[in-house]
């Protein structure tokens, strides 16, 4: 099942079509994350290289947390312009990314906690994550598949970088806005109340296997205002006071 998982997903994103996820669901979350390497190494995105942006996340905080290494070509600087970009769907997630500042080998991933995994952190950045889907029951396909399918990522819009510093995350506010829709804002709406509570199980993921992940690598962590549907032609702004903004236009 993992090797038709994978082969039905690379040739959605080869014939840029999407396809049905009917019998194609990984018995475990194990073999949804072979299914996603598999599709790494067929599309030729990291080589021997460890992948250098992730998304990691989950509802809450008891909760199994996933990952999914992400495309670097889907992977933009804003203001960002994807009119070009073969969207299924644009769902639109606001979130914070980290930044590691150092190496980061399995032996070391495996002795953190949350309070040392955030010493590895050195910046942090306004994120848009475009939700999207290669199975045609998009949003509504298993959720093994949809981890299968890099737990439905689209591609990642990152904002300027500043240094990382613990905030108070349940005062922290999120606007969005989307083409002319009314805006969106929260506030400590974050499902892990800290976006860097996730680090610790991410790179314990991310180094399984026997590989480091390198200082610099990205990971975005999740949305503070569900997922926000979009449409073609539309600008999508982010903010977050005190830490800067990103932009895309669709």
């Amino acid at each position: 099942m993992i090797d038709e998982t994978a082969r039905h997903l690379i040739e959605a994103r080869r014939t840029q079509d999407a396809v049905s996820a009917a019998g194609l669901c990984p018995a475990d979350a194990q073999a949804a994350y072979a299914a996603q390497n598999a599709v790494a190494q067929a599309c030729g995105w990291f080589g021997n290289v460890s992948p250098g942006y992730w998304k990691s996340g989950g509802p809450s905080r008891q909760a199994v947390l996933t990952h999914a290494p992400l495309p670097p070509d889907g992977v933009w600087s804003s203001p960002a312009a994807a009119g070009a970009w073969p969207f299924h769907m644009r769902g639109i997630e606001a979130e914070i990314a980290l930044r590691l500042g150092c190496d980061v080998d399995p032996a070391l991933a495996l002795k953190l906690d949350v309070n040392d995994a955030v010493k590895l952190v050195d910046a942090m950045c306004v994120s848009i994550e475009i939700v999207d889907s290669r199975w045609v029951e998009g949003l509504e396909a298993p959720a093994l598949a949809k981890l299968a399918d890099l737990q439905s990522h689209g591609a990642l819009v990152l904002g300027p970088w500043v240094p990382f510093s613990q905030r108070d995350w349940l005062a922290q506010v999120c606007r969005v806005q989307i083409g002319v829709q009314p805006p969106v804002e929260r506030q400590g709406t974050h499902s892990l109340a800290d976006p860097a509570f996730l680090l610790a199980a991410w790179l314990r993921h991310a180094t399984h296997g026997g590989h480091s992940i390198l200082a610099g690598t990205v990971v975005t962590t999740g949305t503070w205002v569900g997922i926000l549907t979009a449409s073609a032609g539309d600008l999508v702004t982010a903010e977050f006071p005190g830490i800067g903004n990103a932009a895309v236009q669709l």
